[in-house]
């Protein structure tokens, strides 16, 4: 009888690959199908976008249709939330007025821009230095006041503020959070959908123009 070698060690289990779902799969069960569907799954789990994750999960996608980054899947554990086929890294971040719970006052606009230790996918370990692992930020504001009228849906009611990672860490070291009014105080550039890849390319053609400027000096 064929025993297993306690020591051998077994092969690394590697990521899975995903594919975006249609959302007419059904979940089945003993071979055969249900009535439930990823649809339905979504519908279900994903209707709420207001709710704090999920609205977070809502501007990437924003960003990431706006930079045509939409063809494949949200990719978790990353060291940055979308890459450019230039290989520019875009850590993104959102926040809201209003919430789908009951509110006294409207909610205080704030980032988290907190350096982190990253995940490689590579080593399967943590960077141990905390980093901003991005070179460029898209802050993304829900901004809309009347709960009535609220809609992320529509894109009129978002604002977005693009900055280089660079300058956040020259202004601002390892602060953990940004206000919306410090955030403008260091000049972002402040879009409508549509209007941020535009503002990514300028801004990574200025600094790639610097760096350029500074090796010849």
């Amino acid at each position: 009888m064929a025993t297993e070698n306690p020591t051998q060690s077994n092969p690394p289990l590697k990521a899975l690959r995903t594919t975006q779902l249609e959302g007419t799969e059904t979940f089945h069960f003993d071979g055969s199908p249900t009535n439930s569907s990823a649809n339905s799954f979504w519908r279900w789990a994903y209707s709420n976008l207001v709710a704090n994750n999920l609205r977070g999960h809502l501007a990437e996608y924003l960003v990431a249709c706006d930079l045509g980054l939409n063809q494949g899947t949200r990719v978790e554990w990353d060291e940055c939330d979308l890459r450019l086929p230039t290989g520019v890294r875009i850590e993104i971040k959102s926040a809201a007025y209003l919430q789908s719970w009951g509110q006294k006052d409207f909610s205080k606009i704030t980032f988290k821009i907190a350096p982190s230790c990253a995940w490689d996918k590579k080593t399967q370990t943590r960077s141990k230095t905390p980093a901003r692992h991005s070179d460029i930020y898209v802050f993304c504001l829900l901004n809309h006041k009347d709960k009535e009228s609220l809609d992320p849906k529509n894109l009129n009611q978002w604002d977005f503020f693009v900055l280089p990672t660079s300058k956040i860490n020259e202004k601002l070291g390892n602060q953990e959070n940004i206000s919306l009014s410090a955030l403008k105080r260091l000049a972002p550039a402040q879009c409508r959908f549509g209007e941020i890849n535009r503002a990514v390319a300028e801004f990574m053609n200025a600094e790639n123009t610097a760096h350029q400027d500074s090796q010849d000096d």
